[in-house]
Parts: C-alpha cells; sequence; structure tokens
C-alpha cells in the first residue's frame, strides 16, 4: 500500500465518523422531543458504513457511509396523563433514544476520530523526515 493511501483510508474514516457524531448529537438533542417534524416521535439515527477501495488496488480498504437509517425499537412508552400529547390511558410516546447508548457511540466515534487524525499526523511526519533525508 502507498503511504499515500493512507491517507485517502484515514481520510474516508474521518469522514465517516463525522457523519457518526453527527447522528449521535442530532438522537441526543432529541431524546426528549415529544414530536418531529412529520407529528411523530422523533425516532434514533444509525450510520451504517461499508467498505470501500482505495486507490489502484483493492489492498487498501477505506470506508464511506452507506446509508443512515431509523431506529427500528419502538417508542418509550412515558406515563403522564396530563399531557397533551397523551394517549387515552395517560401514556406519551417518547423517542426511542437510548441516552447511554448515544453517549457509548459518542465516545466510541471520538476515538476512532481521533486515532485516524494520529495516523494522518504520523504518515504526515514520516513523509517530512523522508525528504528531510533527502535534503
Amino acid at each position: 500500500m502507498s503511504i499515500f493511501n493512507m491517507f485517502h483510508v484515514a481520510g474516508s474514516a474521518l469522514t465517516a465518523q463525522s457523519v457518526r457524531l453527527n447522528a449521535v448529537a442530532s438522537n441526543l438533542a432529541n431524546a426528549d422531543s415529544i414530536t418531529s417534524a412529520d407529528g411523530q416521535p422523533y425516532r434514533a439515527k444509525q450510520v451504517v458504513f461499508e467498505a470501500t477501495p482505495m486507490g489502484s488496488s483493492d489492498a487498501a480498504q477505506g470506508v464511506r457511509v452507506k446509508q443512515v437509517v431509523e431506529s427500528a425499537a419502538p417508542p418509550r412508552m412515558v406515563y403522564d396523563p396530563k399531557n397533551p400529547a397523551a394517549n387515552n390511558e395517560g401514556y406519551v410516546s417518547m423517542p426511542n433514544v437510548d441516552a447511554v447508548e448515544e453517549m457509548v457511540n459518542m465516545i466510541s466515534a471520538s476515538r476512532s476520530y481521533q486515532s485516524n487524525a494520529d495516523v494522518m499526523n504520523t504518515a504526515k511526519t514520516l513523509l517530512m523526515r523522508t525528504l528531510a533525508m533527502g535534503q
């Protein structure tokens, strides 16, 4: 694998993790929203990744976002009979966002992002030292 392919692979991972962090931020921001733009409870977003070839050979595999899907988990039902959005039994449909799971996703995505940024910095340092030896 070419050293320049490392930049492509790490860059693709940075982009993918950035999308994942944005999805987590959206999920956490809407964790207590009763309704979304369509009038239904907000549905948690999940990012689906897929491998993609980088460079001229298939030896280097990067990552890209295949799609962002809504979670299939049922909404949380909270008993609050005084809420105007409550059903006949007094339950309110709340978003299916699990704050603990989202925090774990956020930590995982931020660490993956940082690791790939470190890969790019290490490759840059390697290139700079190689060029310095040629002077």
